[in-house]
């Protein structure tokens, strides 16, 4: 790695960790009702909703709640796309998607995963990508934050059979969080260029027409294939260029704040329009870690200990570094095979691996996307990570298999953190023979019961959903490589949709029914598993009393305890998943370096 590199990232970490003492400090303050700004709104949206501030819930009306709410979520995207053609604010007349594509994209948006197996600019309208897109990446956040509040409830509440109200912190994390901090964000963005208009899509005339393969497409709008499972493509003569504008500041701005991650345009945070210079490109990937960085501290707060949301904090941020620092190197010291090879293809890696980045941002500021979006389950990306060297791409992958934990999603990565954290003290309790206990609750058999459910659900999903695909022919044919990349790319999908981070390896055709409908499966599961888990975990601490601390407590705010909480989940990440990455990018990286 340069010095420049080592700079960009240091800047980078000192500002996210800066900033989230200030902004969990504030959030503690929001769930704690001390913020009331919108007080007469709140109001409003409560009776709406046929509730009060004052009613508790538990954990299984908790749980409905936020299911029945998204659900209905995913089938108001789902209609809106198979009527957008008859709705207004189609400036491009695009007509519907498939219904195995629209289910797909409406699965991915209400789960917070926002996978995209369609071009934005090419396939939805304004109005769907506002109305719909953009509602569902507020609310689908939203409740990842309602949810790791309930379960911080459930360890500082006694003998309680409540867990809080579901629409009063969905409401609360809505207008005092996200909009808030998205609408500042969505001003800088602005400032450095990215597009917000609702003006048609502009044209451009060549100086010279151009001449382009383009995929043959049949009557449902899926690619034609040739006998080999490839794409047919046919010659076009182009003459000029529709450029896509639209409503886009106000969309990036929530996809990374609230970790959702889809693209406006096809090529997501890579478009000039979406991120239009390294000062966008600054704020946009602090933008993606920072309330999962807050919240760590809002944990601290509302357990009233700041050490344990400290501790928490150090853990993600120690493993964040400890895999963004390789994924770097790999990408600037490029590919060995070009060494040699010829002047040109030598000069092209001379100063690391170029290949799918983009050059206003540069390898550091892409590896650091890349590693910070996996870390988030974010999904965006200014990069292609099909691209990367084969342990550049396997650090991003890994990321997501240790599920989403490492910051992870608004809500969910803290959530997810902390279910690793019962298992930690479940096994050092074990160790001395003694019930263990995190913040004053004992840890018993139905909590590492529903902790494991948490834990292997999502696993469950990613490793069954790329055996399927990689037995089927609808899952082989999507592939762009043979091969361990071809396996890799499988992978990564699977590991994207079932941990509900989104991003794409590239390089896979996944608009298919096999893929739409298996990818969509994996993030149902991915999502609502662990979330139901998590909420029996929480309804089951908040009904036990506390228990004083004693000689044989576990301290969980020491640098001890932090070592063996990063221990629990690299082990299990490692136990879990080494042997299919061992598959895909370790074999094709020794299959790189090899004489």
């Amino acid at each position: 790695m340069t010095w420049q590199s080592y700079v960009q990232l240091a800047l980078y970490l000192g500002v996210l960790i800066g900033l989230s003492f200030p902004l969990g400090k504030f959030m503690a303050h929001v769930f704690e009702g001390k913020v009331r700004w919108f007080a007469p709104l709140e109001r409003a949206f409560y009776w709406l909703a046929g509730t009060r501030e004052d009613r508790d819930m538990n954990w299984k009306q908790y749980a409905w709640a936020a299911m029945m709410f998204n659900l209905l979520g995913l089938l108001a995207v789902f209609v809106l796309q198979m009527f957008q053609q008859q709705l207004p604010v189609n400036t491009e007349n695009l007509p519907p998607p498939s219904w195995h594509l629209a289910l797909n994209t409406a699965i991915s948006f209400a789960t917070n995963t926002n996978w995209q197996a369609y071009g934005g600019e090419t396939t939805l309208s304004y109005l769907v990508q506002m109305l719909g897109l953009t509602v569902q990446n507020f609310v689908s956040a939203a409740t990842g934050i309602a949810v790791v509040i309930a379960l911080i409830r459930g360890f500082s509440r006694r003998e309680s059979a409540g867990i809080g109200n579901f629409w009063v912190d969905l409401t609360r994390g809505t207008l005092y969080v996200l909009l808030p901090l998205s609408f500042v964000l969505a001003l800088a963005l602005v400032s450095q260029g990215v597009v917000q208009t609702m003006s048609p899509y502009q044209k451009a005339e060549f100086i010279e027409a151009q001449t382009i393969e383009t995929p043959v497409k049949n009557d449902s709008g899926e690619p034609v294939l040739d006998a080999d499972g490839k794409p047919v493509t046919e010659k076009t003569i182009v003459k000029e260029q529709t450029i896509a504008v639209g409503p886009a500041a106000s969309q990036v701005a929530i996809k990374q704040l609230g970790t959702n991650g889809g693209g406006f345009f096809n090529v997501n945070s890579a478009h000039p329009l979406e991120n239009a210079t390294p000062l966008s490109n600054f704020m946009q990937v602090l933008a993606i870690l920072i309330i999962s960085g807050g919240l760590c501290i809002a944990f601290g707060e509302l357990v009233k200990d700041r050490r344990q949301g400290i501790a928490m904090l150090a853990a993600m941020t120690i493993v964040l570094v400890a895999l963004l620092i390789p994924c770097v190197a790999a990408e600037q010291s490029g590919n060995p095979a070009f060494a040699g090879v010829d002047q040109v293809a030598s000069a092209n890696q001379s100063g690391g691996n170029m290949e799918g980045k983009e050059t206003r941002f540069g390898i550091a500021n892409s590896a650091l996307w890349a590693t910070a979006t996996t870390a988030a389950s974010n999904g965006s990306v200014n990069s292609m990570h099909d691209s990367y060297t084969p342990l550049g791409g396997m650090v991003p992958m890994w990321l997501m298999q240790l599920g989403e934990i490492i910051f992870g999603g608004v809500g969910s990565g803290l959530y997810g953190m902390l279910v690793f954290a019962l298992v930690a003290v479940f096994i050092a309790g074990l160790m001395v023979g003694r019930t263990p206990e995190y913040l004053g609750k004992k840890i018993q058999a139905h909590e590492m019961k529903m902790a494991s459910l948490a834990i292997l659900i999502p696993a469950g999903a990613v490793l069954v959903g790329t055996a399927l695909a990689c037995v089927s022919d609808w899952g082989l044919a999507g592939r762009a490589n043979p091969g361990a990349h071809g396996f890799s790319e499988i992978l990564y999908a699977y590991s994207s949709a079932g941990n509900n981070n989104g991003s794409a390896f590239a390089g896979l055709t996944v608009n298919t029914l096999g893929y739409d409908l298996s990818l969509g499966a994996a993030m149902l599961l991915g999502r609502f598993g662990p979330m139901l888990a998590v909420l029996a975990i929480a309804g089951s601490l908040a009904a036990k009393k506390t228990v004083t601390p004693g000689p044989g407590t576990l301290p969980t705010h020491t640098p001890l305890f932090v070592g063996l909480l990063i221990g629990t989940v690299l082990l299990v990440g490692a136990l879990t998943f080494v042997p299919a990455l061992a598959l895909g990018p370790i074999v094709e990286h020794l299959l790189m370096v090899k004489p």
